[in-house]
């Protein structure tokens, strides 16, 4: 598969479009003189003429696109423009499961195997492609019929045949080559080259989704996980609580009002766990799909708990022409830009005659004893020409649907450029932003938390009402709960960075893959014996 990867420089030409305008201003006589100029020339002009590689349309050539010098966020230190480049960045979480996920999702998804079942469908289209290039037709055919003539009918009713009655055996082979004269099916193999490239470029985006889609739920779930088990505490906590203020109101220190609101408190508290228990299944199930297996065997490997991957600080970007090489998106639709491009000459070559050679050579006889005999010999050959003179206008609008395909996949390319564009710079500024409020979540938090211990103990002692201490749990709740979602927020943008940058599809490069770490050597005793050569 990686042979067929091809990775094109764009330079800063303009793509030539087939100029539709000034070729549909051609008299149609002129490119009847066109085609017939090297019949008249003989033979030798036809063979120099096809050997030269003459081909009608236009020669493609990549587009270009505007691409930023620099990120937005380029000052910021926690972005890196030199370093090397991570191919496989999920390992920069450290979460050996994660790893262990990611790996086998890149042999047992099903999308990622229908992708690379493209790209045998492409190579074999590319085969076929190629094979136009050769003779076209080629079967050998056999033959045999009783043949009977009849007395009465015209001209034999006039006179008398020697047999009425015959066998006729025969065999033979035939074959057609239409010579590519005008490049019409060279054309169709650069198209289908392009084309193949493509479905190789596809399976690189689909193997870039779906990793980037599996880290993100990884930790989704990992994150649901912990609020979770927080939920649990803040209801042992609020539980406690709620026996304490009922303790107190029976001793008549309280009134009602502080029961009620207690347990109005903990039933808050209590119905956000059906909510994280759903989110958190959820998550699970997507991982199953991208894992192609059932829930209980994911589930095992999973266990029952774990903690949110923790992401570094610091993440190497590059700069945002570097977009055009990694992404296996833009490189797609330059791509299938190029195979759009031969297609026009393929439609441009329907102005000019088809030029074929066909033949037939075989042997026919009445007996199956003389069917081999050189008496039995019978063949034809010649040129042909095929010319569709008369459907010029329905040609020239084919040309002229094509020539706007190749248009539109020009313009396509440049709106995938500048949408790589966009997702990089909302990686990165939702990456450097949710980090600070990680940092700011986390002071709210271990204030709340201390609210919570200092405003029991005065409820306890009788020195505040019910309402302080039911303002702070309520605070430590929501603040716990944001903080942990924020971190896993960091997570999911950075992975969202990977992605839009372009990452991971080089992990399928037997050079990029993960080595696992390798034992030590352990240093031999100073008295140990010397190993003998």
């Amino acid at each position: 598969m990686d042979d067929f990867l091809r990775v094109p420089a764009v330079n800063t030409k303009t793509c030539s479009t087939y100029g539709l305008a000034v070729r549909s201003r051609f008299p149609f006589v002129m490119s009847v003189v066109f085609a017939v100029t090297p019949l008249i020339a003989g033979c030798g002009g036809l063979g120099q003429w096809y050997r030269n590689g003459f081909k009608v349309g236009p020669n493609y050539c990549p587009p270009t696109a505007d691409v930023a010098e620099s990120w937005t966020e380029a000052n910021d230190p926690r972005l890196r423009v030199m370093g090397p480049e991570n191919a496989c960045w999920w390992t920069a979480f450290g979460d050996p499961t994660l790893n262990q996920l990611v790996a086998q999702a890149s042999e047992q998804n099903l999308t990622l195997k229908v992708a690379g079942l493209r790209i045998l469908e492409a190579r074999a289209e590319r085969g076929i492609a190629a094979g136009n290039l050769f003779p076209q037709q080629q079967e050998a055919t056999a033959q045999y019929s009783r043949n009977a003539m009849s007395k009465n009918a015209y001209p034999f009713n006039l006179f008398p045949l020697p047999k009425y009655y015959y066998d006729n055996w025969s065999a033979g082979f035939d074959a057609a080559w239409e010579l590519d004269f005008w490049g019409r099916f060279r054309r169709a193999v650069e198209a289908a080259d392009a084309q193949l490239d493509a479905q190789v470029e596809g399976y690189d985006n689909v193997l870039v989704l779906l990793q980037a889609e599996l880290a993100t739920n990884y930790i989704q779930m990992r994150a649901y996980e912990e609020r979770l088990e927080l939920a649990r505490k803040n209801v042992e906590l609020q539980n406690e609580t709620l026996r304490i203020v009922t303790l107190r109101e029976r001793q008549g220190l309280v009134t009602e009002l502080d029961v009620q609101q207690a347990t109005t408190n903990l039933g808050a508290t209590e119905s956000l766990i059906p909510i994280l228990q759903n989110g958190h299944r959820r998550a699970q199930n997507r991982l199953c799909i991208l894992m192609a297996e059932p829930p209980h065997l994911l589930a095992q490997r999973l266990g029952s708990t774990g903690s949110i991957p923790v992401p570094p600080e610091e993440v190497i970007v590059g700069i945002p022409a570097e977009l055009l090489r990694r992404r296996p998106d833009i490189r797609q639709a330059e791509r299938l830009a190029a195979a759009q491009s031969a297609r026009i000459g393929i439609a441009e070559s329907e102005f000019y005659p088809h030029i074929a050679i066909t033949g037939t050579i075989g042997v026919q006889a009445e007996k199956t004893s003389q069917l081999f005999q050189s008496d039995s010999l019978v063949g034809a050959i010649g040129p042909g020409i095929h010319w569709n003179i008369l459907n010029y206008g329905r040609i020239r609008n084919n040309v002229r649907a094509e020539d706007a395909r190749f248009q539109q996949a020009v313009v396509n390319y440049r709106d995938v450029v500048l949408r790589a564009n966009e997702e990089v710079e909302n990686g990165l500024i939702g990456f450097l932003s949710e980090q600070g409020r990680v940092k700011t979540l986390d002071k709210s938090t271990r204030a709340a938390t201390r609210s919570v211990e200092i405003a029991m103990r005065q409820y306890e002692k009788g020195v505040i009402s019910y309402q302080p201490l039911l303002d702070s749990e309520r605070a430590l709740v929501q603040q716990q709960d944001s903080l942990t979602e924020s971190r896993g927020l960091v997570g999911i943008n950075l992975v969202a960075v990977y992605k839009a940058l372009g990452g991971g599809w080089q992990a399928r490069l037997p050079s990029s893959r993960p080595q696992p770490p390798q034992p030590e050597p352990v240093p031999a005793p100073a008295d140990a014996p010397m190993p003998q050569p």
